[in-house]
Order: structure tokens, then sequence, then C-alpha cells
């Protein structure tokens, strides 16, 4: 009886263990975690654009993975992308800006 406990114990602690694993993040993949601070690191750089008066009127798209900001889109100007990205770095959580910006 003990011997079918510690059996059925393992296999819980292993599954415990495959389950909690799955969650964790790699270098290609976000984790739940990571998931969600991307989104809101997506969700406050995309406000900040909105509300600088020189680039609300551009559409420029804002994706993040591991606190990397990627800025794509099309501007009308040089200063328009670099503020932009200055705007992205300025924002709490960005670890680096990727500027993919077309000038048009």
């Amino acid at each position: 009886m003990n011997r079918i406990n510690y059996f059925r114990q393992l296999l819980i602690v292993l599954f415990l263990a495959a389950l909690m694993a799955g969650c964790a993040g790699t270098r290609t993949h976000e984790s739940t975690g990571e998931y969600v601070d991307n989104s809101v690191i997506t969700a406050k750089v995309k406000a900040a654009i909105l509300e600088d008066p020189m680039l609300k009127m551009f559409q420029i798209n804002v994706e993040s993975f591991k606190g990397e900001v990627q800025l794509s889109g099309f501007v009308d100007s040089a200063e328009a992308a670099a503020r932009a990205v200055e705007i992205t770095r300025r924002v709490k959580g960005v670890t680096s800006v990727k500027n993919s910006m077309v000038i048009k």
C-alpha cells in the first residue's frame, strides 16, 4: 500500500513539473506572464504615440516581444520616425526598439 501511495505522489509531482514547464518561456516563445507584460507594454506605447500631436495622424503599428518593441507603418518624415522611437523608449518595460517604419 505504501508503494502505491509513493507512485501516486511521484506521478502527481511529475505531472505538476511538466505542467509548470509548459508555461515557461524560451528564447523564441513567451511565457504567460511575459505575454501579459508585453500586451501592457504594447498598449502603453500605442497610447503614448496617440497622445503626441505630431504622431497621432500616422498609422504606426506596435508589436512587443520580451520587452523589445517593433514599430512599423508609414510616416511622413525621418523626424516623425525618430519621435516615435524616442517616445517608445520612454515607456516603462521597453528594453529595446526596432524601427521598421517607412518614410513615404
